[in-house]
């Protein structure tokens, strides 16, 4: 079983559509990028009028998220649909996606100053982007 020590926060830089766009993004990883299934292990997005939360990889295989200082092997990989460098994650959408990480952090132990944000690894990344408050996140968590 994989040691899980970390939580990495992300964006998926794509304007979210109100339909399952998580299938795209998987499919972009199989099929474009070769990867065996999408990056994350799970992540969030607007369906019809909901915000739901969507399984990715199995938690106990390592993701492909963030490869820049070992990440992938020890970290799980949460994503928000859309593109938070031009606006700010809805709140509706930014609570639930708290709430949920807060479940992988009580139930794997994982301290919240292990939840980071993709570009505090990966230099020139902004990702979960510019207006995805880490704090007010994490805040969130406590």
């Amino acid at each position: 079983m994989i040691k899980w020590t970390h939580i990495i926060i992300h964006c998926s830089a794509t304007q979210d559509s109100g339909t399952v766009s998580w299938n795209a993004i998987r499919n972009y990883h199989i099929n474009e990028k070769h990867w065996a299934d999408i990056g994350y292990h799970a992540g969030i997005e607007l369906v019809g009028t909901e915000y739901i939360v969507l399984a990715g990889r199995a938690m106990n295989r390592q993701g492909a998220h963030c490869q820049a200082g070992g990440m992938n092997k020890v970290s799980l990989g949460f994503c928000f649909i859309g593109n938070y460098d031009l606006v700010v994650p809805p709140t509706v959408m930014f609570v639930k996606g708290a709430e949920y990480v807060k479940g992988w952090m009580d139930i794997l132990n994982i301290p919240v100053s292990n939840v980071k944000a993709h570009r505090d690894y990966e230099s020139g990344k902004t990702c979960p982007g510019l207006k995805f408050n880490m704090d007010d996140f994490r805040d969130l968590l406590r």
